[in-house]
């Protein structure tokens, strides 16, 4: 894929994401996270070649710096990736992220071993993380997955499931065999309250 393509197929798969996007000019200028996907682009590609890591960790520490969002060179990530509202997103240098993966601000893909191996999550295609999450450790959060916002999630999780709580709780995705989040016979129109 060319340069210029890759670049339209981001600032495309930020304005799907973002309803408050309004043109591409604005999305290339002003999304934090979309720059920072830039700049660990480049940085990634310095990181693979062995006598370029200190320039690799340099540019990835500069676009930190820029846009608080830490993203380590070593990190493997896939196409129409976004990160909204960016600030405060950490992902680990084994980490791995699928394509068409969405993550908000506050999310940690990070480890919990100091050895050298793959200590970092593997996260699916087509996963959404809440804001505030926590993923640590070499787990695997299966494709078409979401993890809510302030959720911990240290253990595996299935395809088509949703992750909610501290630890994570994991429940099936499908709505056949999700239980309503609340009682239909309970429920009060909020018009109502007025």
């Amino acid at each position: 894929m060319s340069f210029w393509s890759r670049l339209a197929e981001d600032l495309q798969t930020a304005r799907t994401h973002d309803p408050a996007a309004r043109s591409r000019l604005e999305i290339a200028l002003n999304y934090s996270g979309l720059h920072a996907i830039w700049v660990h682009r480049l940085s990634h590609r310095l990181w693979q070649h062995p006598d370029r890591r200190l320039l690799a960790r340099t540019v990835s520490q500069l676009g930190r710096f820029l846009t608080g969002v830490e993203i380590h060179p070593g990190a493997t990530i896939g196409r129409r990736f976004f990160i909204d509202h960016g600030m405060g997103v950490v992902i680990g240098e084994t980490a791995e992220i699928g394509e068409d993966v969405m993550l908000y601000h506050g999310v940690t893909l990070g480890g919990r071993s100091l050895e050298k191996v793959k200590r970092h999550p593997t996260v699916g295609d087509r996963v959404v993380i809440g804001a505030g999450a926590k993923i640590l450790g070499p787990v695997e959060i299966g494709a078409d997955s979401a993890v809510g916002a302030n959720a911990v999630v240290v253990k595996d999780v299935p395809e088509d499931s949703i992750v909610t709580g501290i630890p994570g709780k994991v429940r099936p995705r499908t709505p056949e065999k999700q239980q309503p989040l609340v009682d239909p016979s309970t429920y009060i129109d909020p018009a109502m309250w007025i």
